[in-house]
């Protein structure tokens, strides 16, 4: 997600915004298992390609939409793709960019220290 207004709540239009470019709403029903939103996370580089953002960093998963199951073709069984907040706006390996708050692959997220669960 990029830039926002000032007179709507951010996770509120950010639910608006993901919502409608889907064409359905976000999930609210969070999975048993699932990290909590708060949890502070480490968006991590796959060791295996250049991406899928330019560098590791910090953020905290984002209750905008639950945690939900990776259907990709390439996803791990079981994995989930979470929204996380960056701590900064960061570019993805192609460049694009600056995002504020992504969905990102659960094998591409560690958990740090000071995490709340």
């Amino acid at each position: 997600m990029t830039g926002r207004s000032a007179s709507v709540p951010a996770e509120a239009e950010d639910r608006q915004a993901v919502e409608h470019v889907l064409g359905r709403p976000l999930s609210r029903a969070w999975p048993a298992g699932a990290w909590a939103p708060g949890t502070r996370v480490t968006v991590v580089r796959d060791p295996d390609w250049d991406g899928p953002w330019q560098a590791e960093f910090s953020g905290t998963i984002d209750a905008v939409g639950a945690a939900v199951p990776n259907e990709h073709a390439q996803a791990f069984s079981g994995e989930l793709l979470y929204w996380v907040t960056f701590d900064a706006p960061q570019y993805d390996s192609d460049g694009d960019g600056p995002y504020r708050k992504a969905q990102v692959w659960g094998r591409y997220l560690r958990t740090r220290p000071e995490s709340v669960v």
